[in-house]
């Protein structure tokens, strides 16, 4: 997607800015490309500084409830200290490298829900402005497909996911939100587990996979929760057995609730209680002869989670107006 705007903080005349990512998806980790375009207004003007924003649309919980915003999570700048002369057109090309906890946005091909995008801010003679926001599409680190994958062949279906502000206690999280994959139970344990709510915190060599398994009809009693925490190298995709690793996960996690009650919980800083959301989009994550097939049914269709991204980006706007004015 290409966005332009007139930079109206910078008065009549200013310069414009067009800013033109490379098409396709991209991994946590990874690289993201494109361009910076610029074209001078009606007088002369220096550049202090272009950058871009990685932004997030976050959920947060507290006692009166739940709000929503967006959350600047990484800030590049990609240039800067120059004039831009009255009229004149430059590229600005750049290639940034995501943080390891990027959110996933997609599964194989399907959305999820999760909303990311790159803004662009342009600091012009001492003036600032934010232009709009372009949808950012990651895809899975083989290491997270991998898990997923085994959860589908074990039976599991995708309810949801969003991303929670907050900090996992005792876990290497760097952002100041984690995300949230919401599975529903496999047959097999359908009697004992309400849902599965997967976390993935990658780094650089391994994936940290955080499990919380909801008890039945536990969504108003978190007495019942318990957490398994595991951890996977990315060089360990290749030869390993995930559908019985996986399935050994989700019995621990059983047993535990069976014969231990009630565990610790996943012990959030600032102490907000847990997230149980419904049923999202209804994308169904199945086992099939090729290995799982995601497919939409009964739920949001796709001109839906094109509105929902273009209130928030919307929204996200004009609160950064209302800001400056």
């Amino acid at each position: 997607m290409v966005f332009k705007k007139l930079l109206g903080s910078l008065g009549v005349g200013g310069p414009t800015v067009d800013t033109v990512l490379q098409p396709g998806t991209v991994v946590p980790g990874g690289g993201l490309s494109g361009e910076v375009r610029l074209k001078g207004g009606n007088a002369d003007c220096t550049v202090e500084h272009i950058t871009l924003e990685l932004v997030a649309h976050v959920e947060a919980e507290h006692e009166e409830g739940e709000a929503e915003g967006a959350v600047v999570f990484e800030r590049f700048t990609v240039a800067g200290g120059f004039v831009l002369a009255e009229g004149e057109e430059r590229d600005v090309q750049f290639t940034l490298t995501l943080p390891w906890e990027t959110p996933v946005t997609e599964l194989y091909g399907q959305d999820l829900g999760i909303v990311l995008g790159v803004r662009t801010e342009l600091s012009v003679s001492g003036a600032r402005d934010k232009g709009d926001i372009d949808r950012l599409t990651v895809g899975p680190l083989p290491s997270q497909e991998a898990v997923l994958e085994a959860f589908g062949q074990l039976g599991f279906g995708f309810r949801s996911a969003d991303l929670e502000l907050g900090h996992i206690g005792g876990s290497g999280q760097r952002l100041p939100f984690y995300q949230e994959i919401e599975l529903s139970p496999a047959p097999r344990y359908a009697d004992r587990v309400n849902e599965i709510e997967v976390t993935f915190l990658a780094g650089p060599d391994a994936l940290e996979v955080v499990l919380e398994a909801d008890k039945r009809g536990g969504h108003f009693s978190g007495g019942g929760d318990s957490l398994g925490r595991h951890t996977v190298g990315h060089h360990e995709v290749q030869g390993r057995d995930w559908v019985t690793e996986v399935d050994g996960w989700v019995r621990s996690l059983a047993e535990a609730r069976t014969s231990h009650g009630a565990p610790e919980a996943y012990g959030h800083d600032g102490g907000h209680p847990q997230h149980h959301s419904g049923p999202g989009m209804g994308t169904v994550i199945a086992a099939g002869a090729a290995g799982v097939a995601v497919g939409v049914v009964g739920g949001m269709v796709a001109a839906e989670v094109v509105d929902e991204v273009g209130d928030f980006f919307e929204g996200d706007e004009e609160e950064e107006e209302g800001d400056e004015g």
